[in-house]
Order: structure tokens, then sequence, then C-alpha cells
């Protein structure tokens, strides 16, 4: 961080005193992405004039690690020459991650300035549904046929590889068809340049269809350590490929999706310091209202045990932590189940071993938070607050209060965001907040309950 803010400086001190070659020679040793992390950062007057300094062989990578602001600004200062430079230097799926974040009248003018070529490839991916890999698939690759040589295979990369996302893998087809693939490492090692590419190919392909969820394409490429992930149509036609920088975007979009919800707000696009107040008023408005509104059931259940409370008003200081453990207790169980379901490690017809595992833990839990509960009540309200009030069948309903609290906020944790995901609804949704809500109201039914078959 200090290294930057010292490039940073550097940086201004050459602009004020306007030397630009320097201001240059040092853009052009800069990594692409320490780059854009720089001018998401200036202001409107400075960040032309910075990416104009820019290698041209950098400047396309530079664009496509900005955030989708800095890149709207500096579209609205290119004139049309930059802007078309710009857009064909851009991979077809960078071209098309960048149409969907600008706003319409900008569109229309990155697309009047496309090539034909990448105009018809931005069109093609577009196409897809949003969420399918065919919306962050390239269309950018290298294909070989099986009948070629090492020797053409290689010169045919050299001719064609130069604008291709990726070189290190090269996929194998017939009539449009995936039938296999190989590696360069694989082709530089062949035993001669005359062998033959279906000699040495790998025949067993792992592939995806251009409709698959676009978070599955990127499980897979995590499981299997890919570079990239062949695409294909219904007839097994290879139409992309989805490399694993796209894969690694997918992942943190939906992480950042998912911590959001489990905090209870909408998923902002924008970043924490470039989002307004009232732009996180309307994200987490929505979700506290549900909970406050949600919140009336508590209410009601205190009201309906009102005659309890008014006989042994002590039972009122042990809702707080009821309501606070089983909350946590819930979390704790919903995080892990959803973790493990991003990870592809569970599925819903492992629900029998989930509520078993859940169950044991949750009994384990509560008996310990039970008798830790007894030996504090004991010692810290009894002897040392020295609270008469607080009988022996007093700390018993409320440790066995935790237990059970305990159990059954575990088990709705574990199995809650599974059945989600049987029902195709975000398992994220089922997490802290709602769980949280759901387990305050068992808690209350079952403490007031055991408190009023014991005590009165």
């Amino acid at each position: 961080m200090e290294d930057e803010e010292k490039i940073v400086d550097t940086l201004w001190e050459l602009l004020k005193s306007k030397q630009y070659t320097r201001l240059k020679e040092i853009l052009a040793e800069m990594n692409p992405a320490d780059v854009a992390e720089i001018c998401n950062d200036l202001d409107e007057q400075t960040l032309p004039l910075i990416f104009r300094l820019l290698p041209k062989d950098s400047a396309a990578d530079a664009f496509v690690e900005m955030d989708s602001d800095t890149q709207e600004t500096l579209l609205r200062a290119f004139s049309d020459t930059e802007l078309k430079q710009v857009v064909n230097e851009l991979y077809a799926d960078d071209a098309v991650d960048l149409i969907e974040e600008m706003p319409a009248n900008v569109v229309k003018r990155i697309l009047a300035l496309a090539s034909p070529s990448k105009r018809k490839d931005i069109n093609e991916l577009l196409k897809y549904p949003e969420n399918s890999a065919g919306s962050i698939m390239t269309t950018e690759f290298v294909y070989l046929r099986e009948n070629w040589t090492v020797g053409e295979s290689i010169a045919f990369i050299r001719r064609s590889g130069l604008n291709k996302e990726t070189i290190y893998i090269c996929y194998i087809t017939s009539s449009g068809r995936l039938i296999g693939w190989i590696s360069v490492k694989d082709l530089l090692l062949a035993p001669s340049d005359d062998t033959v590419i279906s000699e040495i190919m790998e025949e067993n392909v792992i592939s995806v269809n251009a409709l698959e969820d676009k978070e599955e394409v990127a499980k897979l490429l995590s499981r299997y350590n890919f570079i990239a992930m062949p695409v294909t149509d219904s007839e097994n036609r290879l139409v992309g490929i989805v490399t694993f920088d796209d894969a690694m975007d997918v992942i943190e979009e939906e992480t950042t999706e998912d911590l959001s919800i489990m905090s209870a707000q909408t998923p902002m696009e924008k970043t924490y310091l470039k989002s307004t107040p009232f732009e996180f008023f309307t994200h987490r408005i929505p979700w506290l209202a549900i909970m406050m509104i949600s919140a009336t059931f508590t209410g009601i259940i205190i009201s309906g045990f009102e005659n309890a409370l008014a006989a042994n008003v002590l039972l009122t200081a042990f809702i707080p932590m009821l309501m606070d453990t089983g909350g946590n207790s819930g979390s704790q169980s919903s995080v892990t189940i959803i973790r493990a379901l991003s990870l592809g490690e569970i599925e819903f017809s492992d629900l029998p071993h989930v509520v078993v595992k859940e169950f044991l833990t949750a009994l384990m839990c509560g008996l310990a938070l039970g008798c830790i509960c007894m030996l504090k009540m004991f010692l810290i309200d009894r002897l040392l607050l020295n609270n008469p009030e607080l009988t022996l069948s007093m700390m018993l309903v409320v440790s066995s209060s935790l237990c059970v609290t305990v159990l059954v906020a575990k088990i709705l944790g574990g199995t809650l965001p599974l059945i989600a995901k049987k029902l195709g609804a975000d398992p994220a949704v089922m997490s802290s907040p709602l769980i949280t809500t759901c387990v305050d109201a068992i808690s209350l039914i079952v403490y007031f309950s055991i408190a009023k078959s014991v005590l009165f």
C-alpha cells in the first residue's frame, strides 16, 4: 500500500511538472491491474491524460481491470478513433461485460465503432442468458485439426494465436465438433514435427453446455484445475471457452452476493467509497423493514405469556441470552452448509446426513452451554450478585431452554439452506437474518413453555 502511494505521488509530481516522457516510462513498466487501480482514483480531467500515455499493448488490459464508473468516464472522453482502438483490442467477452455495464447511448457508440467481426462476436455472446456459461465465454481460442502434424499446428498457433485469449490449451475439432484437446507443452515435447495430432491428443474432454449456469462452470474449473473450460452447444460443437480469470470473477461476484444477503442487504455493484448514503439506504432498508416486521411475532409470543412474566419478572432477564445464543447457533450451521453447497460438497440428497450431524453437534453444544449457563447463574447471579429469587428450579428452566434452543437452531440452520437450494432459491437467503428471526420465536416458545410447566 505504501509503495502504491509513493507511485501515485511520483505520477502526480511528474504530471504537474509535465514530464510526460518519464511518466510514460513508469506507466509502461507497471502491471495493467496496478494502473487500473490508480486510474480508479483519478479525477475526470487527469484520467484521460494518464490513459493516453499508456502503451497501446497494455492500454486495453488496464481498461478491462477498471471499475465501470472509470470506464464510462474514459469512454465519454475518448475520440472515435481512441474508442475504436480500445474496443477492437478487447476480447469479445470483455467487450460484452463492458456493454452490459454502460448506458444505452455509450453502447450504441461502442457497437458503431467496433469492427464487423468484433460486433458479430459481441452480438453472438449477448444472445446467451445472463447467468449462463455462454455469457462469460470467449470465442477467441485456438482450434486444431486431428490430421494436422505437430509442425503444422505450431505454425498455425504462431499465425493465429496473437489475438487469442489463451493459447496454452488447444482444442481439436472435427466438422466443428469437439473431439479432443492438447497443450502447447505436449506439442513442443512431441517426438517430431511430423507426429500427427490424433496420435498425441487427449480424447477425454470435459466440457460444459453453453446454457450451463456460470457458477457451476466456475466450480468445475476449480475442481479440475483447468486454465480454460471448453463450451459446446447441444450438438457438441465448440462455441467458446471460459478462462480461469473469468471464472474467478464469477466466484468473486457470487461470494459478494452471498455475503451481502447473509448480512441482510441486497448486493451492490459499486465499491464502498463510490456508493452514496442513499444507495446504501435503498439496499439495506428492505431487509431491515422485513426483519422489523418479523419481530412482531416475537412480541406476540411475549404478550401471550405476559401472565408468566408478571408472576416471575426474573424470566425477562434471560430472554436476550437465549435469543442471541440461539441465533448464533443457527448462523454457525447455516454458514457452514451454505459454504458446503457453494463448493459442491453436499446436495439435497445428503439431507439425512446433515440432520444427523447437526443433531449430534447441537446436542453436545447444547449440553455444554447448558452446564456453563448453570455454573454462571450459580456463581455470578446467585452468589456474586446475591439474587435470592434465582432458585434451582429457575436455573434448570433457563439451562434446559438453552439446550433445546441450540438443538432446534442448529437443525434449522443446517436444513433450511438445503431446502432453499432444492426449491431453486438462493441458500444465502436462509442465513443469519431469517434463521435468527425463526430461532428467536422458537426460543421464546420453548422458554416460556418450560417455565410455565416447571415454575407455575
